[in-house]
């Protein structure tokens, strides 16, 4: 079934416009989301053809099925609480059977965890796209070699310029253990490279030094250090970054990269958005789309505030959130049972 199905169907019973042009935050460059609500014919509710949702390809149009969408709002989910509450002039069709659903049927102090928790979540993924941003880390990947160093003195030198000022190369080396500790080895050299040894690595992509079998009369030359939890890491950062760089959206990253603000605009505006949003539904019992400093939420969206501020913001937000939540009155949960009476309300209304 396809949203065309639906529309030649007449089975759509909510059309919104959402997203940022529901919020008030469009500009000429926005894109026009829409959501709705549907239902199935009786044969396939009744039958074994459920469609919980439909979509086109970019996912910029979606549609729920009314059993979903109820389930959604029992959850508190925050894009199907906003859907609901579309401001009028957003509003492209409306049954008049989703008069039944009404937000304060819903609404509970859950939107603490679906709200906050999802703007939390958000948050984590700006620290570490600023965190990525910063630190950038070069194509050419490293070798675990970088992380070796040799002892001396009360210092050390890093393997690679120790084996360049010793004239010496790492095949001809061997590595034995040192009892009791973590990444130490004594390190051994065979000018005439006849006595077998592996070398500190046998390749550029190997992942521990190797070891080797040395004869009782050869002498140590030096003590190596193999820093492996620091390499560990930087394999961990190497793969993310080189990750990131391969998916990122590069129109928003040039946004963000002409601002110089080091993180991703759009996302924190959003994300800033949904606490306050969260932190006015415990301080009203009620819920709306519309915001009321749309120029304040500009501004972070063109990297008009610095990352450090709109960090903070949000950390004052969640401090105020849960205090709110604390002296909330509103349900723990929204009323399963008579939610879903309504629903079935619903069904029969259109089954009939």
């Amino acid at each position: 079934m396809t949203i065309q199905d639906l529309k030649t169907n007449n089975l759509i019973l909510f059309e919104v416009i959402s997203g940022s042009r529901s919020f008030g935050l469009a500009t000429e460059n926005s894109d026009t989301d829409i959501h709705g609500v549907y239902y199935l014919p009786k044969e396939d509710f009744f039958g074994l053809n459920y469609i919980p949702q439909i979509s086109n390809e970019t996912n910029d149009i979606t549609y729920y099925e009314i059993g979903r969408f109820v389930e959604l709002l029992q959850k508190n989910n925050p894009n199907i609480l906003e859907i609901l509450v579309s401001p009028h002039e957003c509003i492209l069709h409306k049954h008049p059977l989703m008069d039944f659903l009404k937000p304060e049927d819903f609404l509970s102090k859950l939107c603490k965890d679906t709200f906050a928790g999802y703007a939390i979540s958000q948050i984590k993924k700006a620290k570490g796209l600023n965190k990525k941003i910063l630190n950038p880390i070069d194509k050419e990947r490293k070798s675990i070699l970088d992380f070796c160093f040799i002892l001396d003195g009360q210092g050390s030198i890093p393997l690679k310029k120790w084996l360049l000022e010793h004239r010496k190369v790492q095949e001809k080396c061997g590595l034995t253990a040192i009892d009791h500790t973590k990444g130490m080895f004594a390190l051994f050299y065979d000018d005439s490279h006849t006595l077998g040894y592996k070398g500190i690595i046998q390749h550029e992509e190997a992942n521990q030094v190797s070891v080797s079998s040395i004869p009782k009369e050869e002498k140590r030359i030096a003590y190596l250090f193999c820093n492996l939890d620091a390499y560990s890491i930087y394999c961990k950062n190497y793969r993310e970054y080189w990750k990131w760089i391969t998916e990122r959206n590069e129109d928003r990253y040039n946004v963000n990269e002409n601002h110089g603000q080091n993180y991703d605009s759009k996302n924190m505006m959003h994300t800033i958005r949904l606490l306050q949003s969260c932190e006015s539904i415990f301080k009203n019992n009620s819920l709306k789309t519309r915001v009321e400093n749309r120029d304040e939420l500009l501004d972070i969206k063109s990297g008009c505030q610095s990352y450090e501020a709109v960090m903070q913001k949000a950390e004052n937000l969640i401090e105020s959130i849960e205090h709110l939540h604390s002296i909330s009155t509103l349900p723990e949960y929204p009323d399963l049972e008579k939610t879903t009476h309504i629903l079935i309300e619903i069904r029969e209304n259109l089954y009939r």
